[in-house]
Parts: C-alpha cells; sequence; structure tokens
C-alpha cells in the first residue's frame, strides 16, 4: 500500500470511529431523556429488565442458575420491554408446556378492572374473550386473569421466581388449555356462523375450533 493509500485509509477509519461514537453518544443522551420522560415506576421497571437482560441473555434457561420450571408452573417473569397491547416488564405467568429449553407461557394479572371485564359464559357473557379468570391459586395472594392473547414462547431463563403450581392434569388447567387453542385458531372477529360462510382457506381453522369446543 503506498503511502497516500495508507493515510486515506487510515483517516477514513478514523472518521468511522467518531462517527460511531457520536452516534452512540447522541443514543445515550436520547435513552435518557426518556427515562427522565417516564413514570417513576415504569422508569424502574426499564431499568430492572435492562438488568435482568444484561445477567441472564446469554443462558439458555433457568436452570443454568437453579429454576427447574416445569408445565402448570406459575412464574414471576421479566418480558423485557413492549409494545402497545402487549405484556412486557415483569408479570406472573403460568407455562402451559415447554419444548426446547422455551416455555409456552401465558401472562396474568390480579388487576381489579381486568377481572371485572374478563368473559364468563353466565356472569358476564358480553366480557372480553382474550381474559380468563382462573380464581385464586393455592400461592398466589389474589384471584387471577389470564391475558390469553399474549400467549407466547419465551426464554425460561426470564423466570424470576416460581410461586405456585396448577397440576397440569386439572379440571381448570385443561379449561384454560381449550380456551388457549380456542382463540389461537380463533376466526369469530369475521363472524363466521357456520361452515357454509367459511371461506375455503378456513375450514380447518373452523373444523379444529369445533374439537376443542
Amino acid at each position: 500500500m503506498c503511502e497516500a493509500s495508507f493515510f486515506s485509509w487510515k483517516e477514513g477509519n478514523m472518521s468511522r470511529k467518531y462517527e460511531k461514537e457520536a452516534a452512540w453518544n447522541q443514543y445515550m443522551h436520547m435513552k435518557s431523556g426518556i427515562y427522565q420522560m417516564l413514570f417513576p415506576e415504569l422508569a424502574n421497571d426499564c431499568m430492572i429488565s435492562e438488568a435482568n437482560w444484561r445477567e441472564r441473555n446469554l443462558l439458555s434457561s433457568s436452570s443454568e442458575f437453579g429454576i427447574e420450571a416445569k408445565k402448570g408452573d406459575i412464574c414471576y417473569m421479566d418480558f423485557g420491554q413492549a409494545y402497545l397491547n402487549e405484556i412486557g416488564f415483569q408479570h406472573f405467568a403460568i407455562i402451559m408446556s415447554i419444548y426446547n429449553l422455551k416455555a409456552l407461557c401465558i401472562p396474568m394479572t390480579s388487576n381489579t378492572k381486568t377481572l371485572e371485564s374478563a368473559y364468563d359464559p353466565v356472569k358476564n357473557p358480553y366480557g372480553k374473550k382474550h381474559l380468563m379468570k382462573i380464581g385464586k391459586i393455592e400461592g398466589m395472594a389474589k384471584p387471577s386473569v389470564l391475558f390469553l392473547n399474549d400467549v407466547k414462547y419465551v426464554n425460561t431463563a426470564r423466570i424470576i421466581d416460581i410461586k405456585a403450581h396448577l397440576d397440569p392434569e386439572s379440571e381448570l388447567f385443561c379449561k384454560i388449555q381449550k380456551r388457549m387453542l380456542k382463540l389461537m385458531v380463533s376466526d369469530e372477529e369475521n363472524g363466521y356462523a357456520n361452515t357454509s360462510t367459511v371461506p375455503k382457506r378456513n375450514i380447518v381453522t373452523y373444523n379444529w375450533q369445533k374439537w376443542i369446543e
């Protein structure tokens, strides 16, 4: 490499280095401003999630720090940052299954207003069907309600602690499974009342729904 080319290459590298540093400083300044704008409790949740992510993001499962999670466990978990209408940060959740080190879990809450708005075929037939009351599980402090439309697979390293357990063979667990599956394949928003009104592409979904009812 000739001398002129070497200095040109060196100057280019230095320029890119300063650009990265400037971008990083700008990002940190912006993030600091965001934290200052957040409500104190939300800022606290954000910082806890970041701390948990730093400590656990390279772990393959909760087994690496001594927590052996299993189907039916009700855990306190860290879901991290979330978009609007998603569960985020620290919440309870029930594990519906574990496959290849990841847990299929349904987040839950004991919020009174959420409990009151949950669907019930007798007491609240016009309630929200993505919410399912499960009552007070032994080991929990209050009655809970599930966010069925927030079901997701997550790394079990997100588990902070196991608080309770629901027997996977129990009637309630089976009801949760059916409600979960029914919502996952639901076409209800389109108002399909019978197979004659279901488009061909949705026949399999419809038949699956009838099977789990």
